[in-house]
């Protein structure tokens, strides 16, 4: 009966409390992934009140809204989040708050679904890590200086001005990206990695990519998959393999060591930031920093 009750307590708050402006004037915007609490600071700057909910290392398709998330959302004007299922855990929630007409926005409806990338093991039937297409994220930024701009119109020529500022310099990196990936041959563009999250660079930038887990860290990688990993590396001639900031290291581990096993080498190659960024006041700590970290540590484990 008590349980019952602090999540009735829960819910009306949510339902009833009016989300007010802080002291300072600005709007309270609340962001679920690191990658859009970065993307969404570039936009609004010092002009909104943000809070991101998912910090460095946290894993998004597990995440578990806290009380202090609940106290967050229910105070926000604007929610932006991933959407496409990456906030597994979160999705009810934003429907709830959606049909209070409170202003939910997932970046993924920016895009054109036609362009993504289908999965029959995931729950949208679209793998969601988005971010790993820089095409993608400009037009996330563009989609964000909307959804800024009608919320605080009179900022508007602020927003504008940053989101142009920022496409340039997310035009820069894909030059600069590009420009790395060019020094690896492409026989050796092959990037195995705890679980699928990087389907949308291999698209963008030409490797093949293939992850001992699905989509989703939810799902689990029995040994068979890793028999089966370690066979495809070989075959492969894989130099180095990659384990992940936000999921556990012991399943790529295990594929070392089955390949090891077999008489055959692989290095780890080191860790890629996959579903959060790097550790705030880092380089790796933004979008532009991590991408760069990631595509260095790439091409120099696989050259």
């Amino acid at each position: 009966m008590k349980k019952y009750l602090i999540i009735t307590l829960c819910t009306l708050a949510i339902i009833s409390c009016k989300s007010d402006k802080k002291d300072n004037g600005k709007i309270n915007v609340v962001t679920t992934t690191s990658m859009i609490t970065d993307l969404v600071k570039n936009i609004g700057g010092d002009y909104i009140n943000l809070q991101g909910l998912m910090g460095s290392g946290v894993d998004p398709h597990l995440y578990k809204a806290s009380e202090g998330d609940v106290s967050k959302l229910s105070e926000a004007d604007i929610i932006f989040y991933n959407g496409l299922h990456l906030e597994g855990k979160l999705v009810e929630v934003f429907e709830k708050m959606a049909h209070q007409n409170k202003k939910t926005i997932a970046l993924s409806d920016a895009l054109d679904e036609r362009t993504l990338i289908g999965s029959e093991f995931f729950a949208s039937n679209y793998d969601p890590h988005i971010w790993f297409n820089v095409d993608y994220w400009k037009e996330a930024t563009k989609y964000v200086v909307r959804q800024l701009s009608e919320a605080v119109p009179e900022h508007q020529a602020v927003f504008k001005t940053n989101g142009e500022a920022y496409l340039n310099k997310l035009e820069a990196l894909k030059t600069k990206l590009n420009k790395t990936i060019q020094t690896l041959p492409e026989d050796k563009r092959v990037l195995v990695t705890a679980h699928d999250a990087f389907n949308y660079f291999g698209k963008s930038f030409g490797f093949e990519v293939v992850g001992l887990q699905g989509i989703s860290t939810a799902t689990e990688a029995g040994v068979q998959d890793v028999q089966k990993m370690s066979d495809f590396i070989i075959d492969q001639k894989v130099k180095a393999i990659f384990i992940e900031s936000s999921v556990p290291k012991r399943t790529i581990e295990a594929v070392k060591a089955a390949v090891n096993a077999k008489n055959h080498d692989v290095e780890i190659g080191g860790s890629l930031y996959s579903d959060a960024l790097g550790n705030p006041g880092t380089a790796e700590g933004t979008y532009i920093g991590m991408f760069e970290y990631n595509v260095n540590t790439i091409v120099n484990a696989l050259k």
